[in-house]
């Protein structure tokens, strides 16, 4: 039974070590360079935009901006799951039938490691980068009105920040193991208004 156990044990390992063989071969190198780019770009204008819009706000609207921050990269997060784990044959099926917006779906299916890591990793990171930076001028808001000193307001600001992000990223999760078809195909939906494929 050990040996039998360690066999395939052993041949799981030889077929990993094949997979990531084949993955480092494949790697698309201009499109690592898109995605860092566009990371950067993406970056710096929400930066800039969080930047100028919550140095002169009331508390309420810097609260309501980075709740925004917070349900966009949430949002993205499911799309990217989504991708990852629906049924590609399903939207083969309805290409063939011409449904609308089944041929992004299927394009998205086929990309979906890059789709997928646009959506969590560029998308989803920087939206977490800015919320947290957007955590900084609130501790300075309350600090400012409660005369409480910036430490704990930081702290208590920081760790509600990263507990409404790891909360909403575990229920939207959830929702996208049950729903991936139908988040992937209404994300097509919305893709399909700007590009037809």
């Amino acid at each position: 039974m050990k040996i039998l156990k360690r066999d395939e044990l052993k041949n799981l390992k030889v077929q990993t070590r094949r997979k990531e063989k084949q993955k480092k071969e494949t790697i698309d190198k201009s499109w690592l360079l898109k995605v860092m780019l566009t990371g950067f770009i993406i970056s710096l204008i929400l930066s800039l935009i969080s930047e100028k819009t919550l140095t002169n706000v009331p508390l309420l609207i810097a609260i309501l901006i980075t709740l925004l921050f917070i349900f966009i990269g949430v949002l993205f997060d499911v799309i990217g799951m989504a991708v990852t784990i629906s049924d590609e044959k399903v939207f083969h099926s309805m290409n063939s039938r011409r449904v609308k917006a089944a041929n992004i779906a299927v394009k998205f299916k086929k990309n979906e490691e890059k789709v997928s890591s646009f959506c969590c990793d560029v998308i989803g990171d920087i939206c977490g980068v800015v919320s947290g930076s957007a955590g900084v001028t609130i501790t300075a808001l309350i600090s400012s009105i409660t005369n409480i000193p910036i430490l704990p307001v930081g702290l208590i600001t920081t760790a509600t920040i990263a507990a409404l992000t790891i909360g909403g990223k575990a229920i939207g999760k959830s929702f996208a193991v049950n729903k991936s078809n139908i988040i992937l195909y209404e994300f097509a939906k919305i893709i399909s208004i700007f590009y037809k494929g």
